[in-house]
């Protein structure tokens, strides 16, 4: 809905209007750009606003109006710059559910947006299956077919930003954008990573939850990642520099390589028109699922860790916060001969390295699909990380066991986690339920290497707090893994918490990550 725009009256008389008509017309082409009070587009009907933080609003006015801000008792007022450019800083706000008036006025303008809430707001972001709407997981569970029949929460509210992809800085026009309030008729197009992780902080905290939403399907990581980034990076600086000479086919032979499909594989481009507009709009942090495209049929999955910390050190500049929480997916099982998504997991994992972030692991959801229906369990665990490292809610754990080192001794290899959570067990994920301890059955899908790298299945039992590994094939271990292909069955090594260990391999070099015709059928190296 567009704003309500008050201006001083025109006088009644018709005449007057005559008058004020035509000198409007005749002097429109003199008028200086930005001579209209506006504000950006994120902020409208509806909006939830970050509890907890400074919150800066800001716009565009005639060079040197006054712009006054009121909202939640609060007043506020500046001057436009010579550029027609103004900002302000609300104080910190308490979360409330009660929708409010923001009033944005100058001399000459008033913008007023109605049923403004505060609490928590998230930036969610990626490719198709960030995007995957709540309507086709519906068609395929039967678990969220339901849940779009529950009454609606008006306390979830989505911001989708959809514009296509720009050389440069995009300004997002306000008829392009409009928060909506959860009903019957939005939710089937909602994200559906990100309906059930609202829906989880939502009822969790007792607040407000808003999602601005700008995934696309089918774009890779490049895209979204501020092109002045790149040049911060030696390993990134090629990519870059090909692409402004347009000598693409080179991009494609770097290590850690991508075939740039179209405009929206060149760096920056998705960042310009989707994430740059509406910064720095106040968030609580951001959520994040890609990797599918830079991990597919003729991509170099290499160096992702790389592109990952770039993304999320470009954003936090962007949104004026060093600290911004970053919580990613791990791509899902796929496919026994998609080599490159083994290869990427690990990459996400290594970019846990990075701080204030944290990594959802999905591989014990299979589906037949590229697109898996069960999201529930997606957005529901990326919830956790949040609720349980900026909430500090008490004895909720946000990961499963993650690699942390291997101890070899003699024949055996020795592996220690982190994330515990309360203890390792073997378990059984079906469906959108609970997991299923499975103390009688063996540990699947762990593998190890001597100096050799040839892999051979090994033979698993938890001691305590570590997994023990060995395999009558291997005199003398060098590497070890676990659940490295595209589509391991039933990988069962979880914590007490009921979440599943990450795929990992101690040794990068030893990890395929394409295709090869040699006969060991892998390319390996880092």
């Amino acid at each position: 809905m567009a704003p309500i725009l008050h201006r001083p009256r025109i006088a009644d008389c018709p005449f007057a209007r005559v008058l004020v008509l035509g000198y409007a017309l005749a002097t429109l082409c003199c008028l200086p750009a930005g001579a209209t009070l506006t504000v950006a587009a994120a902020f409208g009907d509806n909006a939830v606003l970050q509890r907890g933080v400074e919150l800066p609003v800001w716009g565009s006015a005639p060079a040197g109006s006054q712009v006054h801000i009121e909202f939640a008792g609060q007043s506020r007022t500046t001057t436009a710059d010579e550029g027609g450019k103004w900002i302000v800083r609300l104080k910190e706000l308490r979360a409330s559910s009660e929708g409010r008036l923001l009033h944005i006025r100058s001399a000459q303008d008033h913008l007023t947006f109605k049923n403004v809430v505060v609490g928590e707001v998230w930036l969610a972001s990626g490719q198709s299956n960030m995007q995957f709407p709540m309507s086709a997981c519906a068609k395929r569970m039967k678990a969220i077919e339901a849940i779009l029949l529950e009454e609606p929460d008006p306390r979830i509210r989505f911001l989708r930003i959809g514009c296509p992809d720009s050389p440069g800085f995009r300004h997002i026009k306000r008829s392009e954008i409009a928060w909506t309030v959860d009903s019957r008729a939005t939710r089937p197009g909602y994200s559906a990573v990100a309906f059930f992780f609202a829906r989880k902080i939502a009822n969790v905290l007792k607040v407000p939850v808003g999602v601005i939403e700008s995934s696309g399907g089918g774009k890779p990581i490049e895209g979204f990642i501020p092109a002045d980034e790149f040049g911060k990076s030696e390993v990134l600086r090629p990519i870059a520099e090909l692409a402004q000479r347009d000598e693409l086919d080179q991009v494609k032979a770097l290590e850690g390589g991508l075939i740039i499909r179209n405009t929206a594989g060149r760096p920056g481009r998705i960042f310009n028109s989707r994430i740059a507009p509406i910064a720095p709009y106040a968030v609580a942090g951001a959520i994040w699922y890609q990797g599918e495209s830079n991990a597919g049929k003729g991509e170099d999955p290499r160096n992702y860790r790389f592109k990952m910390k770039a993304l999320i050190n470009g954003w936090r500049k962007a949104f004026e916060n060093p600290l911004l929480p970053f919580y990613f997916v791990q791509l899902p099982a796929y496919r026994n001969e998609a080599f490159g998504w083994v290869r990427l997991r690990e990459e996400q994992r290594r970019s846990l390295t990075t701080p204030h972030t944290g990594m959802t692991v999905t591989i014990d959801l299979r589906d037949t699909d590229i697109h898996p229906a069960n999201k529930m369990d997606v957005g529901e665990r990326l919830a956790l990380w949040p609720l349980s490292r900026q909430h500090g809610n008490p004895g909720m754990v946000s990961a499963g066991p993650l690699f942390q080192s291997a101890r070899v001794e003699g024949r055996t290899v020795r592996i220690q986690f982190g994330s515990l959570g309360g203890g390792l067990m073997v378990a059984r994920k079906d469906g959108a339920g609970p997991v299923t301890e499975t103390p009688a059955t063996d540990l699947r899908h762990f593998e190890i290497a001597g100096a050799d790298a040839v892999w051979h299945a090994g033979t698993a039992e938890i001691e305590s707090e570590e997994v023990v590994v060995r395999s009558r094939f291997v005199s003398h271990p060098v590497a070890v893994r676990y659940a490295c292909l595209g589509d391991p069955e039933n990988p069962n090594l979880y914590n007490r918490a009921g979440l599943p260990a990450s795929p990992f391999c101690s040794h990068l070099s030893f990890l395929p990550w394409a295709p090869s015709p040699s006969p060991e059928g892998f390319r390996k190296g880092e």
